[in-house]
């Protein structure tokens, strides 16, 4: 399979990245410096040894152009807009009011608090995007009320990591956004292969605990001291929904109608989200500047993986590992279909170890060309590749999202309840990765019927 010896530095390049990941040194870091180090590598060995593996330093300064090209593109200014809007949503205190009354609406329906998570929780992914604050709002403000009201404390927790990390997938996602650059499709397309998905999880987490709570009544029982549903706590709820909806709508239809480009979109959704927080008296000069410093560390995270991972592909490159990598894809017996498989199984391995920006960024710009080259419908993997790695970081043991939950997990939850919590939920995102696997129009009906694609 090895043609080149270059490529055996291209694997170790890899391993090196792979076992380095367990210290703990930051990722970025990590790539850019063993870019570096591995360029050294090849040029000593050129020097010392008269063997030349393809990397010089002249070749490596062309990551200065590439990481230009990166910082140029304009469909990335989008990212820093939507971690503005999603920390800014958070700030307005919105989650919390809409917890309050959506409690109330269903409170006479067993397992009504669990669904009022969900409903947050999909409302939340729609406007934050953000998976660690997500799950950790939603357990302040969801586990101490279902367990008050005798809730099975696996289940309250299930729920919340669970619905927690829709938000990677329903848009206006920030890694749609990233996966869209990656692999040079639509954001607009995206956005639209993701809707049906992310909501039709959203849809099966409410049926399963539906059915969970009419099995076991006493894990999810309904309120025996709730209060009647009338005229002023609908209205309530309207009140509480209304305004984040349609900002929601603003920033998604100025997308799907092509009003505006994604990045337009961006700053409506960050305007519209300062109004909010300002309307409803949550928003002071402090505030302003806790939501600037959070969205300038999120988005320095992100670019700083861009330059690392930038450095690090084009000397993997450089070695031959891309044409090593699309080799062992296309000479696996699987055709299309099973090589697809295969990348996805990866993805959920690298998802314990890696968070998905990095996953996105290392490893969407090596498989893309093989994609293409499959013919494989990139909406489509796209939809795949995000519900599977939101799989990934809800799966025991080392799954992101249940970390973040043990981290704010009222006392004497412990690891052992979540992991059985999050056991069912785990199994409805396999189910989805299965249906939207089996049935490809769950990701490319919306977009052919909007674009005519």
């Amino acid at each position: 399979m090895i043609s080149d010896p270059a490529q055996y530095m291209a694997i170790a390049l890899f391993l090196s990245f792979v076992v380095l990941i367990f210290t703990g040194y930051p990722v970025a870091w990590l790539m850019g410096g063993l870019a570096v180090l591995f360029t050294a590598i090849s040029v000593l060995s050129d020097t010392y040894l008269d063997t030349f593996f393809g990397v010089d330093w002249g070749y490596s300064s062309i990551v200065i152009e590439r990481i230009y090209a990166v910082m140029n593109n304009w469909v990335l200014v989008a990212l820093p807009m939507f971690v503005f809007m999603g920390i800014m949503m958070d700030k307005s205190g919105i989650a919390e009011d809409l917890m309050t009354d959506l409690a109330k609406l269903f409170g006479r329906v067993r397992g009504g608090l669990a669904i009022t998570v969900v409903a947050i929780g999909v409302l939340l992914a729609a406007s934050t995007g953000i998976i660690g604050a997500a799950v950790v709002l939603l357990a302040i403000l969801g586990i101490p009320l279902m367990l008050k009201h005798h809730y099975d404390a696996a289940l309250a927790c299930g729920v919340v990591c669970a619905t927690g990390t829709l938000g990677i997938l329903i848009p206006p996602s920030i890694m749609l956004v990233l996966m869209a650059d990656q692999i040079r499709v639509s954001v607009g397309d995206l956005f639209m292969g993701a809707m049906l998905p992310g909501l039709m999880l959203g849809g099966l987490y409410g049926l399963f605990i539906l059915i969970y709570a009419w099995l076991r009544p006493s894990a999810a029982p309904a309120p025996k001291d709730a209060e009647p549903v009338t005229l002023g706590l609908f209205l309530n709820v309207l009140k509480s929904t209304i305004p984040p909806a349609l900002l929601i709508v603003a920033v998604l239809g100025s997308i799907f109608f092509g009003i505006a480009t994604p990045t337009e979109a961006s700053g409506v959704g960050a305007l519209g989200a300062t109004l909010l927080a300002l309307l409803r008296g949550r928003l002071n000069f402090s505030g302003l500047q806790e939501v600037l410093l959070g969205t300038m560390k999120t988005t320095s995270y992100i670019f700083a993986l861009f330059v690392g991972a930038t450095a690090f592909a084009l000397v993997l490159r450089g070695f031959g590992g891309d044409e090593l990598i699309e080799d062992a894809l296309t000479s696996l017996p699987f055709g299309p279909d099973g090589i697809v498989v295969v990348i996805l199984f990866v993805a959920f391995l690298l998802g314990f170890v890696l968070d998905w920006i990095e996953i996105t960024l290392i490893l969407l710009p090596l498989i893309a060309p093989v994609l293409v080259g499959l013919d494989v419908d990139l909406i489509w993997f796209a939809v795949l590749f995000a519900v599977t790695l939101q799989t990934s970081f809800i799966t025991p043991p080392v799954g992101f999202a249940l970390f973040y939950m043990k981290g704010v997990a009222p006392k004497g939850v412990t690891t052992l309840t979540i992991y059985r919590g999050i056991i069912p939920f785990m199994l409805i995102q396999l189910l989805a990765v299965l249906l939207i696997y089996v049935f490809p129009r769950l990701a490319t009906w919306l977009p052919e019927v909007a674009y005519g694609l």
